[in-house]
């Protein structure tokens, strides 16, 4: 049965299968990030991570857009003179789009199904596996504001795209569409509208076939590995690999092992090792 939690600016619902299909709900606003819907993230993401029927967040926005961005209005203007509200809306944002988001021991994954402009990069680029429209739009526009791809965007497209990719599509505003962010690699697979919540449920539900503790480690480390040279890479790996034999309290591995080496029933690269019984 599924359970619906709602928040001013963000719908929950948590399904069956153990899927939590977050929805940014501002619609008469595309969806813009105010400092509400910020505390209310950071709310969700922390009940998220640890309700135990969770086993893969997805990040959605409600009518035509995924998110515009920060709300100019809310987030900047009404602000700018408040520093106590703008540290809180602030460090909110900070927190759940990319402290917590970013290595989540859930896989999360960026269900794209209309706009996505300037800040909303952050979370997007926050989740493990991004899906999305072929005919979603993708832009930073802040330079027809005036105004920096502020927060972490600058940092996140440098981290993703091509720095070329980058600095043009900061430097003109452009706009480019679903198709387009995964030949740049800004998202994994882009499919028409129509199937864009079926080809999300069909990745979530082969998540979810994976051990979640061998799952969850895996992602941090592939994430935590990319800003370290080869020697700091091999001590973490190696210490990492060590902490996830002695968390995986199923012993995938050695189940792993005995499937593959004695029994000669597991085929690595087919199909996950077969669940503990």
């Amino acid at each position: 049965m599924t359970r619906r939690i709602e928040h001013s600016c963000v719908t929950t619902e948590i399904d069956d299968e153990g899927i939590a299909w977050v929805t940014f709900n501002r619609p008469e606003k595309r969806n813009a990030m105010s400092p509400q819907l910020h505390y209310d993230m950071e709310a969700v993401m922390m009940e998220i991570e640890t309700d135990e029927s969770v086993r893969v967040t997805v990040l959605t926005g409600a009518g035509d857009s995924w998110s515009a961005g920060m709300d100019l209005r809310e987030y900047f203007r009404e602000t700018d003179n408040d520093p106590t509200a703008q540290f809180r809306s602030f460090t909110a944002n900070k927190h759940w789009s990319w402290e917590i988001l970013s290595m989540s021991r859930k896989p999360t994954v960026a269900m794209v199904n209309g706009y996505c402009f300037g800040g909303a990069f952050i979370p997007l680029c926050a989740c493990d596996i991004a899906i999305t429209a072929e005919d979603a739009v993708f832009g930073l526009s802040e330079i027809n504001w005036g105004i920096l791809p502020g927060g972490i965007v600058s940092k996140v497209i440098q981290d993703f795209l091509a720095q070329r990719d980058a600095i043009f599509y900061a430097m003109t505003g452009r706009t480019f569409d679903g198709t387009k962010a995964v030949e740049m690699k800004l998202a994994n697979i882009a499919v028409p509208r129509e199937r864009l919540e079926e080809e999300t449920r069909a990745l979530a539900r082969e998540l979810m076939e994976k051990n979640p503790v061998v799952l969850g480690y895996t992602k941090q480390a592939v994430k935590a590995v990319r800003t370290m040279d080869v020697e700091m890479a091999y001590e973490y790996l190696r210490a990492k690999s060590l902490a996830l034999r002695f968390a995986d309290t199923e012993d995938t591995r050695g189940r792993g092992m005995e499937e593959f080496l004695d029994n000669k029933t597991y085929r690595p690269g087919f199909e996950p090792v077969g669940k503990k019984s």
